[in-house]
């Protein structure tokens, strides 16, 4: 498998490549400048589950901001740089523990030079970063457009833009909204670089067009063995995406912990609220780091045979319910209690 294969990069306290487990990132959508709104945000993510977190850093006050940011967070912060050069090195003087770039449009070799020096100095990763969106225009006439080839190139040629002043303490990011290019572009780069790769499928739209997208993308691509660390991109609340990562991750068998809820498509014979008791139990699974999975099922016939592969199950019918543990019947429950009696059992599973 590539990600056993790849350099091991340390980022803040955190390591990604060789072999370590895949490091689930998002991005803050707040002003960085804001502080307060900036720590409250990631505090957020950090609760549902977020490793890495990046904010962008567009102005001299935002760079600065990040040293009190770095003072009230327990994860890696790492500063998405722009254009200006001297963000990526205010950032790095400023605490961060990554910074990201895309060496084409950071400016002069000199000015690149100017970031791989302070980087090395500290030594601060730096994630190159390619989209599809910025592909140079030499690689989208030479490919007939914008193709995954193209992107490969790209980034490889930033790579050595920044090997050429003897820094490979690097991450590379190749991401399109096109989610096939993006695999078949992760394919071809894997077996061609040492470097561990951080995985997305970028612009991939709101929560439900882009949870499809990027479980399809990404899920192509990390079960072929590529990826050290991901982002799900959505348009919405960041926290979203980590909910998305952990369970994209979890189907795939790449992560252990954290509850699975499965539950019937409802039907004909279903009696009950299926559809908000599976979304309250959803919800409360949340607050448990159990390895398990439970059920929630819309039939008292047929809920104990569907539920039996689960740890625990509650099935419903007219005016009472099931609970289930690994498929034999506890006892019934009235319907309204359905929700209390899960709880009760999650409260003490395995106490």
């Amino acid at each position: 498998m590539y990600r056993e294969k790849t350099k091991i990069i340390k980022i803040g306290d955190r390591y990604i490549g060789g072999g370590n487990p895949i490091l689930i990132q998002s991005m803050t959508n707040t002003k960085t400048e804001d502080v307060e709104a900036t720590v409250a945000q990631i505090l957020a993510l950090e609760k549902a589950g977020c490793e890495i977190i990046r904010c962008t850093v567009p102005t001299l006050e935002a760079a600065k901001a990040l040293a009190e940011i770095k003072k009230r967070i327990h994860i890696p912060l790492v500063a998405d740089i722009h254009f200006d050069y001297r963000m990526a090195i205010a950032a790095i003087e400023n605490g961060a523990d990554k910074i990201r770039i895309n060496p084409g449009n950071i400016g002069s070799p000199e000015n690149l030079k100017a970031v791989v020096e302070a980087a090395k100095e500290r030594n601060i990763p730096i994630r190159v970063g390619v989209n599809s969106g910025s592909l140079e225009k030499s690689l989208v006439e030479k490919y007939g457009g914008v193709t995954a080839e193209g992107i490969v190139e790209s980034a490889l040629d930033k790579v050595r833009m920044i090997e050429e002043y003897d820094y490979d303490n690097l991450v590379i990011s190749i991401k399109s909204s096109d989610c096939m290019m993006c695999v078949k572009a992760h394919e071809l780069l894997a077996g061609k670089t040492p470097y561990p790769l951080h995985v997305g499928i970028t612009e991939s739209g709101t929560v439900q067009s882009g949870n499809i997208k990027s479980a399809i993308g990404l899920g192509i691509i990390l079960h072929q063995g590529i990826g050290d660390t991901i982002r799900v991109s959505l348009t919405g609340d960041p926290v979203e995406e980590i909910k998305s990562a952990k369970l994209i991750l979890r189907t795939l068998g790449l992560r252990k912990g954290g509850i699975e809820v499965v539950s019937c498509p409802t039907c004909g014979r279903t009696q009950i609220d299926l559809i908000g008791l599976a979304t309250q139990v959803e919800q409360l699974v949340e607050n448990y780091d159990y390895d398990i999975k439970v059920a929630v099922m819309g039939c008292a016939v047929n809920g104990p045979g569907e539920a039996k592969e689960a740890d625990l199950g509650i099935a419903g019918g007219r005016s009472e319910g099931l609970l289930i543990r690994r498929g034999e019947i506890i006892r019934k429950i009235p319907e309204e209690k359905l929700l209390e009696a899960l709880k009760e059992e999650l409260d003490n599973w395995k106490k």
